[in-house]
């Protein structure tokens, strides 16, 4: 299986948010994932979280690392369910150099922020967060394809790392459908 792996450096300003969708837009062409189709709104959405939460609430630099499947993501000519666990899957991280743990928020339904960590929770098929040297890495993965999710971990897989609990097992087309509207503020 072919994976593209890119990251973006951030810089702490709140610019560096709309920078970060966009340049993870233009990444999903050699990955097979067409731009309007409800994952790439999916992963954009998460990027904006991701990294509107490193740039807010670290006010240090960060790093915007993307895996995604090529296109070609199995033998050629195999069904999407003949591929081995963990392919389709896309991994998004953003690691900062802050010691402050991400924590979850309850907010009131008048609060205008405070609902990042909710968002990513809902919409990603995986998420969690693990100490890097001085700072963290905070990470999420969705399905790509509409089987089931595999839940068995090999030793160092990403399921074996610190998370949070993601509830019963879903598959990517149980996700919520943006119905092809995509939610972006520039």
């Amino acid at each position: 299986m072919q994976v593209l792996q890119v990251q973006l450096e951030i810089r702490p300003d709140p610019a560096e948010v709309g920078r970060a969708r966009r340049w993870a837009r233009s990444r999903l062409a050699g990955s097979g994932i067409e731009v309007d189709e409800p994952l790439a709104e999916t992963l954009i959405l998460l990027v904006s979280e991701l990294v509107t939460n490193a740039v807010v609430h670290t006010g240090c630099r960060a790093v915007l690392r993307l895996s995604l499947p090529g296109a070609a993501a199995g033998p050629a000519g195999a069904p999407e369910d003949a591929r081995a666990p963990g392919e389709g899957v896309v991994r998004l991280e953003v690691a900062d150099s802050s010691d402050r743990a991400p924590v979850p928020r309850c907010v009131d339904d008048d609060a205008t922020g405070g609902r990042g960590l909710a968002l990513v929770d809902g919409l990603a098929d995986r998420w969690g967060w693990s100490v890097e040297g001085p700072g963290k890495r905070i990470w999420c993965e969705l399905d790509r394809c509409a089987g089931p999710r595999h839940d068995a971990a090999a030793p160092g897989s990403p399921a074996e790392r610190p998370a949070v609990d993601q509830g019963p097992a879903v598959t990517a087309c149980q996700k919520p459908s943006y119905e092809g509207i995509a939610y972006e503020a520039v």
